[in-house]
């Protein structure tokens, strides 16, 4: 009985193994090449549904010619070939799935006939490439889905308004309700109240949502015709819809100017997470590797829109507007060089500051030169609280890229950690010397090549790559790490758990936020002159002044 080799046996005679198998190989290769018309007559029995025969022919040594005899096959591979049953292993048992199985039956003549071995035309094939990215929907679907809106609208017939007209859309369509009224003000006249069926029937013939994915419906409804990307001037309508209707933001109705500021900041945020190319055209590609519309659907599910933490959330963009009003001294939404420097009680090297300002990481959008506007001030905050994000990891290789290069080495690192250096020893701190840190740093990150970090290696070695840019210009955030309380750090994680860094800054920072407002108004509540005047012994002495 032949056995097969175990694990231990191709473990312990790996390379005899390996010759053997080769040899094997080599006498079945002459097989084939010797019995060449049996293989050929093998194959045109399958061809046309016969029973298939083993080879007869064998040869007589002591005669010298061929007789009818057993097979030239050893009995093993004989019957592997010939069988309809496969024998088992004799040192392990199969799998009752796999094809060698004896629970299921395989017969060759069924399995090679003629029909099966034919190669259908091409037009049998089923189609299996859609260019618009899934299988359009049948002529009766869309049919369905046509005589649905026309009743609808036969029971308005002076129109639908945005209401009755984003419950049939959202339901109809399967798109977020936030959505549905963005096509409403889309498509109807500006001021009205009703949308009517000639316009949107004119929009429905032209574009076949049925076949489309979710994500390239809400594509098609928020962009231009004609106009294969999205801008920020596409989110206005979706934005108008969201400030109006979605009952977490109803507080914001009396004061414009915050929700024109609301507004700004989640399509920043959504161009920022999204729009990877940096161009402020967003296209479905980009969309569709991003999470819009889970995010969009939230906000149909949610009425707390703080618990939307992607790209809706007002405390998170309550903090963003706070950070950035602290900076700018004058108020004129124009933050320079010193503003900037005094971020976070001035935790950035003045190194770091001078490369945002010459616009390495990213060109300005401020109109005046030197100056950095509320939307760089976005991307700014964004990259630097939460620095893992595929954005903010291009946006500050390339600030320590001097060279521009591709690859960050000790010298370029140097460049910035010098003036960190001098930082520590200002503040009494014991210096971490610089071939200590790189050492560090190459033990937590493991470069593919040492001593040149790639943007390659930062992705790979996420989260912990924030720690080679806050070391080498973030002192507040290097020291943290440096100090850092193991117990302390493993409580901060079960609080946080699920939260990325940035979610976790915003809400260490909206609660500062809010309890030095709530100190203020006390202050302010203790100041103010009660009703009836102050009591003549607690009265402010003026008459001193």
């Amino acid at each position: 009985m032949v056995m097969e080799p175990t694990a231990n046996s191709q473990q312990h005679h790996g390379p005899l193994y390996s010759i053997a198998k080769l040899k094997l190989d080599e006498f079945f290769l002459q097989w084939l090449n010797t019995h060449q018309d049996v293989v050929n007559s093998l194959i045109e029995d399958a061809q046309e549904g016969k029973p298939l025969r083993g080879p007869l022919a064998t040869f007589n040594s002591s005669s010298g010619s061929q007789q009818q005899g057993p097979s030239p096959l050893s009995p093993s591979t004989a019957h592997a070939i010939f069988a309809s049953t496969p024998p088992l292993s004799p040192s392990k048992a199969r799998s009752p799935r796999s094809p060698l199985s004896p629970h299921r039956k395989f017969s060759f003549s069924s399995s090679l006939s003629s029909s099966s071995l034919k190669r259908p035309p091409i037009s049998q094939l089923p189609q299996f490439y859609f260019p618009g990215g899934q299988q359009p929907a049948s002529a009766s679907v869309r049919a369905e889905q046509t005589r649905r809106i026309e009743q609808q609208f036969d029971v308005y017939p002076s129109g639908l308004g945005i209401e009755e007209f984003s419950s049939l859309i959202s339901e109809v369509c399967e798109i977020p309700r936030m959505v549905a009224r963005a096509l409403f003000l889309r498509l109807s006249d500006p001021g009205a109240s009703n949308i009517s069926r000639a316009a949107f029937m004119k929009w429905w013939s032209s574009h076949n949502l049925a076949s489309m994915p979710g994500i390239k419906r809400v594509y098609e409804v928020l962009r231009k015709d004609n106009q294969e990307y999205l801008t920020y001037d596409d989110f206005v309508p979706l934005m108008d819809c969201v400030l109006k209707y979605h009952p977490g933001l109803e507080f914001l109705a009396e004061t414009a100017e915050f929700q024109k500021k609301y507004a700004e900041t989640v399509v920043l945020r959504i161009f920022y997470a999204l729009n990877r190319s940096g161009n402020g055209r967003l296209t479905l590609r980009e969309l569709r590797r991003g999470d819009l519309l889970e995010a969009l659907e939230a906000l149909d599910q949610e009425d707390d829109i703080n618990k939307i933490l992607k790209y809706f959330s007002y405390e998170h963009f309550y903090v963003i507007y706070c950070k950035f009003w602290e900076l700018d001294s004058d108020h004129d939404f124009l933050i320079d060089r010193n503003d900037l420097a005094h971020y976070s009680q001035c935790a950035l090297s003045f190194q770091i500051v001078d490369q945002i300002f010459e616009q390495v990481p990213r060109k300005l959008t401020s109109p005046v030169p030197g100056k950095m506007s509320y939307e760089d001030f976005v991307w700014f905050i964004l990259s630097e609280e939460d620095k893992t994000s595929e954005t903010a990891l291009d946006y500050w290789f390339k600030c320590v890229d001097l060279d521009s290069d591709g690859v960050i080495r000790p010298r370029e690192m140097w460049h910035f950690y010098e003036e960190q250096l001098k930082r520590l020893e200002g503040l009494s701190q014991e210096p971490v010397l610089f071939p200590d840190m790189v050492c560090q740093l190459h033990d937590m990150l493991q470069p593919e090549h040492e001593g040149q970090y790639t943007l390659r290696d930062l992705r790979r070695s996420k989260p912990q790559s924030s720690l080679l840019f806050n070391a080498l210009f973030n002192l507040h955030k290097f020291l943290n790490f440096e100090n850092r309380d193991p117990f302390a750090l493993r409580a901060e994680q079960g609080e946080f758990a699920g939260l990325s860094d940035w979610d976790k800054f915003a809400k260490i920072e909206y609660f500062r936020l809010a309890s030095e407002d709530d100190n203020d108004d006390n202050v302010l509540m203790e100041t103010e002159e009660p009703p009836g005047g102050w009591p003549e012994a607690d009265a402010p002495m003026l008459n001193q002044l």
